[in-house]
């Protein structure tokens, strides 16, 4: 009886997309390049991105359109800000395919490593060394005299703010179609845990957890007297209503990207999304320690929990 043949794996595949208009990002993704060919990984860039490449690493990529790209990748890797992992999170959402950012901007929340770690991290990814969190993102529509006339996603938050930076922007916001309060001013966000660390962060409202499962409403530079940031169930429903008589109507962001008009008499209902954005975690450390780590926070003299006998 002759042996049952092999079947031959095809080779594992991830997709780099960079921020090539920065010269360390380049330099990071050559690195990046170099070591998954040594390790027999196939790697897909767009024509675009690949171009930044020297002649001799533009040969060891594998140059594909995005179109089609992501299906075939394991994974995602993200070189630059969080711009740019944004872009990325719009190909993988709803995929089975996972997201890993190395933060080659500022604070970078959305990234789970920093540039000199470049080297550590694409072995933990040949090594399949890495955990996969879910996280939630939000159904956005804009609804015009019953009708829908504008959808979109979010994964950080969907914000309704003035049209004209002169004038407040009128609203009125419930939950759950029950109406919360009526007021004036730049507008409102609603935002995951996610993007508590983003635009909801500095408008004020508070720092969530990625573990905890809510949604946020933060009013902007509200005028009203009741204008606390809240934190609701995920299973909520926001609703955000331009008020008829509001002379130049607001506009709906969706993380900064994707932006839709909302005229005077708009509604625009925030939900969550049954479609998640998987993200890649190398590090074992808790939440506490990121927040620490990205906002420079003071911890000196802390001493640490002290045992029940005292010791």
């Amino acid at each position: 009886m002759s042996a049952p043949t092999a079947v031959e794996q095809p080779p594992r595949t991830v997709l780099v997309l960079a921020h090539t208009g920065r010269s360390e990002a380049i330099v990071a993704l050559t690195k990046v390049v170099r070591r998954f060919h040594e390790a027999g990984i196939r790697t897909l860039m767009t024509p675009e991105e690949a171009a930044a490449l020297g002649v001799a690493d533009r040969g060891l990529v594998v140059e594909r359109d995005l179109d089609g790209a992501v299906p075939d990748a394991e994974m995602v890797i993200v070189l630059g800000g969080d711009g740019t992992i944004l872009r990325a999170a719009e190909l993988v959402r709803g995929t089975g395919t996972t997201l890993l950012g190395v933060n080659l901007g500022h604070v970078g929340f959305l990234a789970e490593a920093e540039r000199e770690e470049i080297v550590g991290t694409v072995a933990r990814v040949v090594a399949h060394d890495y955990r996969v969190e879910e996280r939630m993102t939000l159904d956005v529509d804009v609804v015009v005299d019953g009708e829908v006339v504008a959808s979109s996603w979010a994964v950080n938050e969907a914000s309704v703010e003035k049209a004209n930076r002169e004038r407040m922007l009128e609203l009125v916001v419930d939950v759950d179609g029950r109406p919360l309060s009526t007021f004036g001013g730049d507008g409102v966000i609603a935002a995951t845990p996610t993007g508590s660390t983003a635009y909801a962060f500095s408008a004020g409202g508070p720092v969530v957890w990625p573990e905890v499962e809510a949604m946020l409403v933060v009013p902007i530079s509200a005028h009203a007297l009741f204008a606390r940031p809240l934190v609701i169930a995920p299973t909520s429903v926001v609703g955000v209503e331009v008020l008829a008589g509001t002379t130049d109507g607001g506009v709906v962001w969706c993380d900064g990207r994707r932006t839709f008009p909302a005229p005077a008499g708009a509604r625009v209902e925030v939900r969550r999304s049954q479609q998640t954005v998987r993200l890649a975690r190398l590090s074992t450390g808790v939440f506490t320690d990121r927040l620490v780590a990205k906002f420079g926070l003071p911890v000196q003299g802390w001493r640490g929990p002290r045992s029940v006998d005292g010791g």
